[in-house]
């Protein structure tokens, strides 16, 4: 994963950082900046196994600067691989300071999702 001046892959969630969602130091949580990052990394996998999934891991998470109340973030998924069961996504959040600044990205990691039965049995992407 590089740093770039454009997000890839197609936008999932697009939402604005309140203030409920800060930490101690005034800071959006980080926490709540992964939980928006699985959801939208959760849709695009719905949408590509057509079925229930689960997320199985997170890798090379990557904070590159806070987030502040106000601000617009967009979360953008891009399917990287598709296994038997598993898909992996690159999902990126990309703010917008208090909603009209220049567009930056703040954060970055892969999510690996696994297509589920209503048992959640692992079952194939492609059936």
């Amino acid at each position: 994963m590089t740093d770039k001046h454009a997000p890839e892959g197609d936008l999932v969630i697009r939402t604005v950082a309140m203030p409920n969602d800060t930490n101690f130091n005034g800071d959006i949580f980080r926490g709540w900046l992964l939980s928006e990052m699985d959801l939208g990394g959760a849709i695009a996998a719905r949408k590509v196994s057509k079925s229930r999934v689960t997320t199985i891991a997170i890798d090379k998470m990557v904070f590159k600067r806070p987030v502040h109340v106000g601000d617009t973030l967009c979360c953008y998924a891009k399917l990287l691989r598709v296994g038997r069961t598993s898909m992996a996504f690159a999902i990126s959040v990309w703010i917008l300071p208090d909603g009209f600044g220049e567009r930056e990205q703040v954060t970055e990691a892969i999510f690996t999702y696994v297509a589920i039965d209503e048992a959640e049995r692992p079952i194939p992407v492609k059936r």
